[in-house]
């Protein structure tokens, strides 16, 4: 996924003063170390790209146990400023562009050195902030590439780094599809400039440790994105759309993924940065935000905490066992006639018995996708299909018009909690 180019009105501050934070890679018998300061440091990190002083503060990410951050765009300058005041420290993307997203020619001699130009007076601006841990030298750039000069361009740009900045070494990341497909050996013969090798994995990320081993990596790796099983890697409808995982069961994946591949591999593994630390709208508005819009908090926050701290949090989601129309889930492939009457049902508890408001809405299938969610919208909610609503039911009328549907629930507990689900459902005569 693309770590998107924020931006925005909000004026950023400068660099905060101070002495740069060396960090450095240790190898040893048993494996890799990571120390910073001299000291062994083991990533405990989240994607962040959010305010600091937003709806999903960084003070809250620091309170469930995490120490670091992966971050990019116009709000790196707050970002670390912020991380420093809490202690924490940042994995800072450089801007390196996707042949296939951005449409960046790097057999164009001038824009590559335009870019790498861009890059230096980003490194020189940040080289010697205290919060700095990584350098991250682009993101997933073999995502439907096709010019090999992508890998001199990413070498010449982590060997600038090195040169300017000795302090903190640089990582680069690939995604599932690009490690499956073999370019791993393509980074490790061509950029022995980069230091760590950043991982984007989803579903079956427990099978990491040994396809790093495999593929012949012989330095360090981190895993820079984590979490929910990705809408290209879940069960589909008759009609191909994706399934999404219930905030519950999003969560117990959560828990199994970093038991099962990070905490199994401390001697390759540097720690992971868990995806993602806010909201955003990729598929649907609830697919890959460990929060809403609003700020509140899905399970998977909690199970960080646990993960982090080795203690769960006083007042807990809301647990979903199940979203049903007129009884049949999402693997049951619900057709409905147009014009018709139905009833949702959602099953779900509360941990402390807090009393639960509940948001419905019907929105029609997006048809229109970009890359990490790059360009997507929230579909407009359907309003005028509501009939009734109470409590953990809902009837709705189905649209006059054929095509792809889904049905969302979010349930709020009144502690900053909440809980999500949603039902694809078709709408044929």
């Amino acid at each position: 996924m693309a770590l998107p180019l924020l931006a925005g009105a909000w004026i950023l501050p400068g660099p905060a003063q101070g002495e740069p934070v060396r960090v450095e890679i240790r190898r040893s018998e048993a494996g890799f170390e990571l120390l910073r300061g001299g000291k062994p440091y083991y990533v405990q990190g989240a994607v962040y790209w959010a305010r600091p002083d937003g709806a999903v503060p960084l003070e809250g990410l620091a309170a469930c146990g995490a120490n670091s951050v992966r971050c990019g765009g116009s709000l790196v300058a707050a970002i670390l400023d912020a991380a420093a005041g809490l202690g924490m420290t940042a994995t800072v993307g450089l801007p390196l562009k996707m042949e296939s997203v951005h449409g960046f020619d790097y057999g164009d001699p001038k824009a590559v050195r335009e870019q790498l130009d861009q890059m230096r007076a980003m490194v020189e601006k940040y080289k010697d902030h205290p919060a700095l841990l990584f350098w991250g030298v682009g993101n997933e750039l073999t995502v439907g590439y096709k010019n090999k000069k992508m890998w001199d361009a990413l070498n010449d740009a982590a060997a600038m780094v090195h040169r300017l900045d000795p302090n903190h070494p640089t990582l680069t990341t690939l995604g599932d599809g690009s490690i499956r497909r073999g370019d791993v050996e393509e980074l490790r013969t061509r950029c022995p400039e980069i230091d760590v090798l950043g991982i984007n994995w989803y579903k079956e990320i427990e099978t990491v440790p040994q396809r790093v081993r495999e593929a012949g990596w012989e330095k360090p790796y981190l895993i820079t994105e984590w979490g929910p099983s990705g809408h290209w890697q879940v069960p589909r409808t008759k009609w191909r759309v994706p399934i999404e995982e219930t905030s519950t069961e999003k969560a117990t994946r959560y828990l199994q993924r970093y038991q099962d591949t990070m905490l199994k591999d401390k001697a390759r593994c540097l720690g992971s940065y868990v995806f993602m630390w806010g909201q955003k709208q990729e598929r649907t508005h609830t697919w890959y935000g460990m929060f809403l819009a609003s700020g509140e908090r899905t399970e998977a926050v909690n199970v960080m905490q646990y993960l982090w701290t080795g203690r769960p949090p006083a007042n807990r989601a809301p647990a979903i066992a199940k979203l049903s129309i007129d009884d049949k889930q999402a693997r049951d492939n619900v057709l409905v006639p147009p014009a018709t009457p139905h009833t949702v049902e959602v099953a779900i508890h509360d941990p402390e018995g807090d009393p639960l408001t509940f948001l419905w809405e019907i929105l029609p299938e997006p048809t229109q996708f970009g890359y990490g969610g790059r360009g997507e919208r929230k579909p407009r909610p359907l309003a005028e299909l509501v009939q009734e609503t109470s409590g953990a039911t809902l009837r709705f009328l189905a649209p006059e018009e054929s095509g792809n549907y889904r049905v969302f629930v979010i349930a709020k507990d009144g502690q900053g909690n909440a809980a999500t689900a949603n039902v694809p459902f078709r709408v044929e005569p």
